[in-house]
């Protein structure tokens, strides 16, 4: 199962853009024997429209088309569900025996993702419940993804 990031809103800074590439890195380094694709990330730049409503609709479409075809859709959403890093890599490893072929986490822009693309979602995950800083945001997930596969590996990584 290949797992691919689409994103609104480029990372500028080269400290996060560093964090995520080697999480990500890790991630395919012990993912790739589990049966998982390489990862990648996607990222476009946000909507210029006048509101946040009208926004949150391009960037969704923008999403959509931009994730691989047939994805199994995470949409990251600070009122999403919260999951244990556990039972998260369970999740992807019960995706991935099903034959699961494309999984797309979608992260929003600044002003959040538009409500039906969340809806629509076969997971809206919560980071939490704190608002985080997109790059944040992005590295996070990528360091919960190599969690995930650690986990799944059997790898000591994750110690809880």
């Amino acid at each position: 199962m290949k797992i691919q990031l689409v994103c609104v809103g480029r990372l500028k800074e080269e400290a996060e853009r560093t964090i995520v590439e080697r999480y990500l890195q890790r991630f395919d380094q012990i993912a790739r024997p589990l049966g998982f694709g390489a990862s990648s990330v996607t990222e476009f730049s946000e909507s210029r429209a006048a509101t946040a409503p009208e926004r949150k609709v391009a960037e969704a479409a923008d999403l959509r088309k931009k994730s691989a075809p047939g994805s199994r859709v995470i949409a990251l959403d600070e009122r999403g569900k919260l999951l244990p890093s556990a039972d998260f890599a369970a999740l992807l490893g019960q995706w991935r025996d099903d034959g699961v072929r494309n999984c797309a986490l979608l992260i929003g822009g600044p002003d959040g993702l538009d409500p039906d693309i969340a809806a629509q979602a076969a997971l809206s995950l919560s980071l939490g419940r704190i608002t985080l800083p997109h790059g944040l945001a992005r590295a996070v997930l990528a360091e919960q993804l190599y969690r995930a596969a650690t986990i799944l590996a059997g790898h000591p990584y994750h110690r809880a």
